[in-house]
């Protein structure tokens, strides 16, 4: 599925499905290499130089990996955890133990899931209370037995609905913040698609923030920003521009730690690549943290988001 701004290559494509895909002439095999020469370097062109509105549209792709495929792709021994042992067991987050190379590790984030009848199981990855104080739940369990813990965020927010608001939604999010800023054991924060709102902050803090290069981090949906401003949801893409919401821009206020770049034309494309390339960088980074004493992790942990904000 291309986008509406990729429109150049769902030309291309057309043109090569169009061609025999068997018992090609000379003419039709030389048809076929310009045409996947043009596509790649149009891919390369066009994602080089994404508008943060462009940036939204891709991190929301539907076939973007979600973090079922990122445990397949990147842990062995999942072992899933379930309910907050308050009220129930919230779907749209999910969490358990798995073994990523040498470390144990607790592994927690958003769950979308694919078609209609999974995204209303997993409430389109928008997390009630109950999702929260599970997701605390097993990092307190982490923290118990010293295993890290590497949180998925890939959010639109967390639900807004009236049983939310009723259970305690801000309550749940806000101990969330307080709690994982003391949480005596390592914590990696990925944001793998959409990282939206409170709904992403409250498994969202963390000693290292990594960011897939067509990711986005904001505290406001687009959208939302705009209907607020300027009470016109059509002005979305200059709220996009407008909140520094792309991996890039977030490296350059250091509120990310690092980018990982995704394959090109994105990571629903190919996301065998862009899981590998991320595995090398938990790796890197689970290597670093856990071989750090606690109060060194916690010191620089505070002392990385008071930086956050300040000029």
């Amino acid at each position: 599925m291309n986008l509406e701004f990729e429109k150049a290559i769902t030309e291309l494509d057309e043109k090569i499905a169009a061609l025999p895909t068997q018992d090609r002439t000379p003419a039709q095999a030389a048809d076929f290499e310009k045409l996947q020469k043009a596509r790649e370097t149009g891919l390369k062109e066009l994602y080089s130089t994404l508008t943060p509105w462009q940036t939204v549209q891709v991190a929301r792709h539907p076939e973007r990996p979600l973090i079922q495929d990122f445990i397949a792709g990147l842990f062995s021994e999942f072992i899933e955890l379930h309910g907050d042992r308050l009220f129930g067991d919230d779907h749209a987050i999910v969490g358990g133990f798995a073994t990523l190379d040498a470390w144990r590790v607790m592994v927690i984030g958003h769950q979308k899931g694919r078609g209609i009848d999974d995204n209303l199981k997993f409430n389109f990855g928008m997390a009630r209370p109950e999702g929260y104080r599970k997701a605390m739940r097993l990092m307190h369990m982490a923290e118990k037995f010293r295993v890290p813990v590497v949180c998925f965020i890939d959010t639109p927010g967390a639900y807004p609905g009236a049983d939310a608001e009723e259970r305690g939604q801000a309550e749940a999010i806000a101990r969330n913040l307080m709690e994982m800023s003391a949480l005596k054991t390592p914590i990696i924060v990925v944001v793998t698609g959409e990282g939206g709102s409170g709904g992403a902050l409250g498994i969202g803090v963390g000693d290292v923030l990594l960011m897939l290069s067509n990711a986005v981090y904001s505290v406001i949906s687009p959208e939302g920003c705009a209907s607020i401003l300027w009470r016109d949801g059509t002005k979305a893409p200059e709220a996009a521009t407008a909140l520094k919401i792309t991996a890039q821009a977030l490296l350059k206020l250091k509120v990310v730690d690092e980018i990982i770049a995704e394959p090109v034309g994105g990571a629903h494309r190919d996301p065998q690549t862009a899981i590998a390339t991320l595995r090398k960088s938990l790796i890197r980074n689970l290597d670093r943290l856990t071989h750090t004493s606690t109060g060194k992790l916690l010191n620089r942990r505070f002392e990385k988001y008071a930086r956050i904000g300040s000029y």
